[in-house]
């Protein structure tokens, strides 16, 4: 799946809650290394979720505190890499729509 297909998918989950896409891309950034201007080539080169985590330039080692549970799976238990870091990204979108503060969220 094309990470720039569910990209607009997140920043409107945000939106309807209030909050703006420059918090989506701050979580992003947060969570892969990427620089806005590096998440925006991502963007337009279309790139799937695995080469989008693949290709982050520092993966943040502070997500592994990122718990909870995300569509009835507890993001802490997902075995498989690529899921998990997807599980990771649902579950601070997930907190952002729910109003929690951005230093909250990122976890340093």
């Amino acid at each position: 799946m094309s990470f720039s297909t569910v990209y607009p998918l997140l920043v409107q989950k945000a939106e309807r809650k209030g909050r703006k896409k420059e918090e989506v891309d701050e979580i992003i950034c947060w969570l892969t290394g990427y620089s806005n201007e590096g998440l925006r080539k991502q963007l337009d080169n279309g790139v799937d979720y695995e080469t989008f985590f693949a290709q982050a330039p520092q993966m943040n080692p502070n997500r592994v505190h990122i718990k909870g549970v995300v569509c009835g799976v507890r993001v802490e238990e997902v075995q498989e890499p690529l899921m998990r870091n997807i599980r990771y990204l649902d579950k601070l979108i997930d907190e952002l729509a729910k109003g929690k503060a951005m230093e909250k969220i990122l976890r340093d």
